[in-house]
């Protein structure tokens, strides 16, 4: 460790991978003030994270583990910016990098312009790991290991099923919608985006108490799915709701695709397991908002208003924040 320098720490056993590092922040005055570190061993890492102002690199071909599966037990006890080094060409990694927490990727070879553009994103801290709603909290959600082992470059691409491998991998089997991981990935993406555009963003809870047939489950996301736009997000909260990300869209036209599903699903006249009617509540909160800074709040204030609507016993109800 240097003296007082930020550091790039590297978790691979290349040592051509830290001499290209080194090259490369010698080589270009924007990187004054970095020094190299290589990390050998992984359990050098997870027992010693790096600090917050650190940048980590974790080599794609690392031996001892998955680099995602490492990713996804290094997030929420590291701080640092986090990017995976994978060969050129690689376009899956990018976006499975950052739902297990990384800040995103860096092609090799290593080069001075790759980490000036790198380190110039200024991404904040990665998040913590999702968990399953409906779980103890405790539980870790896995991707695929055939996925895994392609996007890390241990195994050959299968073009005709790599889609549909990642697709398995956010998807909820029984709805078809985005599942909850994937949610909380998304919830954070799209208020990041909303908040730098100054752009609307609208978030609905929709739910019903007691439990429903898969087949019930999967008509109503069929009428999720017909009243809603491409860009919208739909998924599967947990066992009874659900949560709806609608980016670019202002409080009526929420309201509009709520009361719109509402009212399907009152005309289906749906039963729960039991044989009583299920009354569909749905709560809507919106930003921009002065009340509303982050994702918590915008979620917090959509569930408030859904617990509203369904302890009046159903319908529309619109966050007052």
């Amino acid at each position: 460790m240097g003296d007082g320098l930020r550091t790039i720490r590297i978790a691979t056993a290349d040592r051509s991978v830290v001499s290209a590092a080194q090259s490369a922040v010698a080589a270009d005055e924007n990187l004054d003030g970095w020094e190299i570190e290589q990390i050998e061993e992984v359990k050098d890492l997870v027992s010693a994270p790096p600090a917050p102002g650190d940048v980590l690199i974790v080599d794609a071909w690392i031996k001892e583990r998955n680099v995602y599966e490492l990713l996804r037990q290094l997030a929420g006890r590291t701080k640092c910016r986090t990017f995976v080094l994978v060969e050129g060409g690689n376009q899956i990694a990018e976006p499975i990098a950052r739902f297990c927490g990384a800040t995103g990727v860096l092609e090799r070879p290593i080069s001075a312009s790759k980490l000036c553009a790198a380190f110039g994103a200024g991404v904040a801290a990665r998040p913590k790991p999702p968990v399953e709603a409906r779980g103890t909290g405790d539980t870790e959600f896995a991707l695929p290991a055939a996925l895994l082992a392609e996007i890390a470059g241990e195994a050959p691409a299968a073009t005709s099923n790599r889609d549909d491998e990642l697709m398995r991998a956010v998807i909820d089997p029984v709805t078809g919608l985005f599942n909850y991981p994937f949610l909380q990935y998304k919830l954070d993406e799209e208020f990041k985006r909303a908040r730098r555009f100054n752009a609307p963003l609208a978030c609905a809870m929709l739910g019903f108490e007691s439990a429903a047939s898969d087949d019930v489950l999967r008509e109503l996301s069929s009428i999720f799915l017909s009243a809603s736009r491409d860009t919208d997000v739909l998924g599967r909260f947990d066992e009874n709701s659900f949560l709806f990300l609608l980016p670019n869209t202002g409080p009526d036209g929420a309201e509009i695709m709520a009361r719109r599903v509402a009212d399907t699903a009152e005309e289906r006249r749906f039963l729960d397991l039991v044989g009583d009617r299920i009354e569909v509540a749905i709560g809507i909160a919106n930003y921009p908002s002065p009340d509303i800074g982050h994702k918590g709040e915008l979620f917090a204030a959509a569930r408030e208003a859904f617990l509203e609507a369904r302890h009046a016993g159903g319908g529309v109800v619109v966050s007052a924040l």
